[in-house]
């Protein structure tokens, strides 16, 4: 018997997927200060004739391969409350976006350190004062006012001595400047990581949906599965019980020859029909050759009365089916029309291909179902037509009902010749 394939039910996020969406979120937000940091270095090498975009350039990079590395110890911790309630993900993601973003704020700081002093030291030279950093490598705020080197000219000197507390005033105020410089960076980077914080859940709930429709669909097909199995195991207790008799009847009436021919024909029957697994599709041609083989048998039982034809085109050999969907068919035309009558009847079992589709007949020309009651609703009929409805849907239909020469059913449904 065929293994059923095995379904991943894992909800938890690929690796891969992680990655990508870490990979997107960097990559992004690398392109934009990039751009702005171009625009800014332009201002910078007209005013001043400072050219840092290489410099800045490369720093940036690895700034960024840090916040992804940031972000990726984020998602190592956030994994852990994937199976929590949504509310406690909610904390959890606000409180460990902290200490990301602050992380990721002292990367930007200790990165572009030695470039902002080298900003500084040339605007100071050119009698400017400090400039402050506010972003990955664009210089922003002037925090300091410009002072015209001739100020100094005629001064008192009691002046410079009293100014000297100021320049110490103004070196607290620049240390002063970078910690609130870091907390800024931390608190704009705090809702990035925050964002990312929450594409990661909404994908993660994306994937539990996804589990729980593959637990849903494997639910289903196994249920098809069971139900198809249980129909097809109602086609073989009353044949075997009618061929026993049969055979019975045989031995008791001392006739050997035809008893060991019902066997071997019996033999054959089953050891066709138990050769695939009960819900598998079998090739049209081989479903042929069985009914072939269970008409044989009912050959024994009716030797003057049962006249077997089949009809089968060439091409429609190899058209897939429901292995044993004829044999309810075929039983019925044998038990209402060849048994009851004492005339030679013949059952004709024939396929064709009608507009795309594959047609398949079963008629006999005996005297009706009578014993069926109302035409289309016996229990062999019944079982196909549950079999048809759970495999193909609405795609096939069954019809069954007296001819002018006897009884027939037809069945039609897609023309495959694989599955």
């Amino acid at each position: 018997m065929a293994r059923e394939p095995q379904i991943n039910e894992d909800p938890t996020l690929s690796l891969r997927t992680v990655l990508l969406s870490v990979v997107g979120l960097w990559l992004a937000y690398f392109l934009l200060t990039s751009l702005r940091g171009m625009i800014l270095s332009y201002e910078l090498q007209q005013a001043f004739g400072l050219d840092l975009q290489n410099e800045m350039l490369w720093r940036r990079v690895i700034v960024c391969l840090g916040g992804a590395a940031v972000t990726l110890v984020l998602w190592l911790l956030l994994r852990l409350f994937d199976m929590k309630p949504m509310w406690i993900k909610v904390i959890a993601a606000l409180i460990l976006a902290l200490p990301a973003a602050a992380l990721f704020a002292q990367i930007n700081e200790t990165m572009f350190a030695p470039v902002q002093a080298q900003i500084n030291a040339r605007l100071e030279a050119e009698g400017y004062g400090q400039f402050g950093r506010q972003d990955t490598g664009s210089v922003l705020d002037d925090v300091a006012t410009r002072t015209d080197p001739r100020d100094g000219e005629g001064e008192d000197p009691s002046d410079r001595v009293r100014q000297a507390p100021a320049q110490n005033s103004m070196a607290a105020q620049m240390e002063s400047f970078r910690w609130l410089g870091l907390l800024d960076m931390a608190v704009s980077r705090y809702f990035l990581f925050l964002a990312w914080a929450a594409l990661y859940h909404a994908m993660f709930t994306g994937s539990l949906a996804r589990a729980a429709e593959r637990r849903g669909e494997r639910f289903r097909t196994a249920a098809k599965a069971a139900e198809l199995r249980s129909l097809r195991y109602q086609v073989n207790p009353h044949f075997l019980f009618n061929s026993l008799n049969s055979l019975s009847a045989l031995v008791m009436t001392g006739k050997p020859d035809r008893a060991e021919a019902m066997i071997q024909a019996l033999s054959n029957f089953y050891r066709h029909s138990l050769a695939n697994e009960p819900t598998a599709f079998v090739a049209l041609e081989d479903e042929f050759s069985l009914q072939q083989h269970y008409l044989e048998i009912e050959s024994v039982r009716f030797p003057e009365r049962l006249i077997p034809v089949f009809e089968l085109p060439p091409e429609l050999a190899a058209a897939r089916i429901p292995g044993m969907i004829l044999q309810p068919l075929v039983e019925n035309s044998v038990k209402y029309g060849v048994a009851g009558t004492n005339r030679p009847v013949t059952v004709k079992v024939s396929a064709r291909e009608d507009y795309g589709r594959l047609a398949i007949t079963v008629c006999d020309d005996g005297p009706g179902a009578k014993g069926l009651g109302e035409p289309g609703f016996g229990i062999g009929l019944t079982n196909v037509r549950d079999r048809l409805e759970a495999l193909y849907g609405k795609d096939a239909n069954i019809t069954s009902g007296p001819t002018d020469i006897g009884y027939c059913t037809e069945i039609r449904l897609p023309l495959r010749t694989h599955g």
